[in-house]
């Protein structure tokens, strides 16, 4: 049996105290290229992908400055695809790590980094005001109160409504808390990869109404192909992708889910598992699949 749906079916969150949004959006980094160095998607396709995704109830879309390959930029994209955007939809971004032209990773953003990223990302979404800015920690930061402090501050001039940090073990997290509110928290976290620190970061979040938005929740390099994804999927003729997504779905209300692709069947797939319903047996099956080991961050 197929499953069919839209983004609807997998409820809604409430970002911060005004932003509802469905808790089955979408993840743009994947819409310039396939990877980080190519190669190279098809522009064309890509903004069929971003409009169907709003067609199918997608309102929650997930994007970065940092978001290119060449001349073509997943910021660039959304702009093109779905500017002047509905009333409803909300688009995060992300700052803090640098990338020259060649797209070639460079050191974490200072406090004028940050300001210049911002501003970039108004320019490129052609907006005012961005809905949710997230700060990216890069793993050569063990503190991130000075660009997150320069977040706080434009959020303060009104440029950006809402802020969130990625990337960010517990005691970042209390740093940044510290300074302004954090509405979400974008992590990588999947069914095959999840660690006891992780799991505390999520209930903190569900606790205190803060979205977790995991990345990579396919596992970033390809779907695996485990037998106990087979299995449930199987049972309920889904398809392992949408297992995958549809446990992150079930594991927390808290949870975000942000499946990636520049392919139009992808697309339908994914945000078909927001109907998908695992049972109490199907998440003991699919608990074995990880043994939560203490994260080194």
């Amino acid at each position: 049996m197929t499953i069919t749906s839209d983004a609807s079916a997998a409820g809604t969150f409430l970002l911060g105290d005004d932003l509802p949004v469905s808790r089955m959006g979408f993840g743009a980094m994947k819409l310039p290229a396939h990877d980080w160095h190519g190669p190279a998607c098809d522009p064309e396709q890509s903004l069929r992908v971003l409009r169907r995704a709003v067609e199918l109830g997608v309102d929650h879309i997930d994007t970065a400055w940092f978001y290119f390959h060449r001349d073509v930029s997943a910021n660039g994209l959304i702009r093109r695809a779905l500017h002047p955007y509905r009333d409803d939809l909300v688009i995060a971004t992300k700052v803090g790590p640098g990338r020259d032209p060649e797209g070639n990773w460079l050191h974490p953003a200072d406090r004028d980094g940050v300001r210049a990223a911002v501003h970039r990302n108004l320019r490129e979404l052609g907006v005012d005001r961005l809905d949710l800015v997230y700060l990216r920690r890069l793993p050569t930061q063990t503190s991130i109160a000075e660009p997150f402090a320069a977040l706080a501050e434009l959020r303060d001039e009104g440029l950006i409504r809402h802020l969130g940090v990625s990337n960010v073990n517990a005691a970042q997290l209390a740093e940044a808390r510290a300074l302004a509110p954090v509405v979400a928290v974008q992590n990588k976290y999947s069914v095959l990869e999840h660690t006891e620190a992780e799991d505390r970061l999520l209930a903190d979040c569900a606790e205190r109404g803060t979205a977790f938005v995991p990345f990579y929740p396919l596992g970033g390099t390809g779907v695996p192909d485990h037998p106990v994804l087979r299995r449930v999927a199987e049972r309920h003729g889904a398809t392992r992708a949408q297992v995958m997504v549809a446990w992150l779905l079930a594991l927390s209300p808290a949870i975000l889910a942000i499946p990636g692709t520049s392919s139009p069947a992808h697309l339908e797939e994914n945000v078909a598992a927001a109907a998908l319903r695992l049972d109490a047996a199907d998440l003991a099956e699919l608990g074995t699949l990880t043994a939560p080991a203490e994260s080194a961050k």
